[in-house]
């Protein structure tokens, strides 16, 4: 994949910008990306023929999933980043600022749960699952369109206060998930292993 200069400046600006730089600089780290690459390589191989798509993100953070998978083959006609975090709202918008001017971009502050979907989007992704309860998701997952294709992802990274909702295997990750599962992997990243389920809302 290759990052078009100028969202690269649009990152910079969003770390130059932030109050908390040290916090903001963490979404940069290698494990942030090579997971969303992952991620994102997934969607490009399983989504050939796929053009215009509306994508929603939760746990959407700083952004940089949205932008990333703007610069990668994955056709796009808007995405929306929802995060319960009020401070991620503006980062996020200035990390995919080139998007947001154009109207492919937007974000959310929200509680995933309580998120309401105006259209019915091609794509949900949840990246964020080891961060919710399992009664939580249930809710979650509930809310989600019934046609979207489903994408979420969580760890065995249990040393996080924050994690709570970790699963050991991937094999626990999809059980929990609740999906009509198409697509199951995982990736060995330096601290943890990263789980990945594709599917359909049974």
């Amino acid at each position: 994949m290759k990052i078009d200069i100028q969202d690269i400046k649009f990152w910079m600006d969003a770390i130059r910008n932030s109050e908390d730089k040290d916090r903001t600089l963490e979404t940069f780290w290698g494990g942030q990306i090579q997971s969303k690459l992952w991620l994102i390589e997934t969607i490009a191989e399983k989504n050939k023929m796929i053009r215009n798509a509306e994508i929603v993100i939760h746990g959407g953070w700083n952004g940089l999933l949205a932008s990333m998978l703007f610069n990668s083959e994955v056709g796009i006609k808007k995405v929306i980043s929802v995060d319960v975090d009020p401070v991620c709202k503006e980062i996020a918008t200035t990390v995919n600022k080139r998007y947001e001017m154009e109207g492919k971009f937007e974000a959310v502050t929200c509680d995933m749960v309580d998120y309401k979907y105006e259209t019915e989007p091609y794509i949900v992704i949840n990246t964020s699952c080891e961060h919710i309860t399992q009664k939580k998701y249930k809710k979650w997952l509930a809310n989600v369109p019934d046609s979207a294709q489903v994408i979420v992802q969580s760890n065995d990274y249990y040393e996080l206060e924050e994690h709570v909702n970790c699963c050991k295997t991937l094999e626990q990750f999809a059980r929990q998930s609740m999906l009509d599962i198409e697509v199951k992997d995982e990736i060995e990243l330096p601290k943890y292993k990263r789980f990945m389920v594709i599917g359909k809302k049974k």
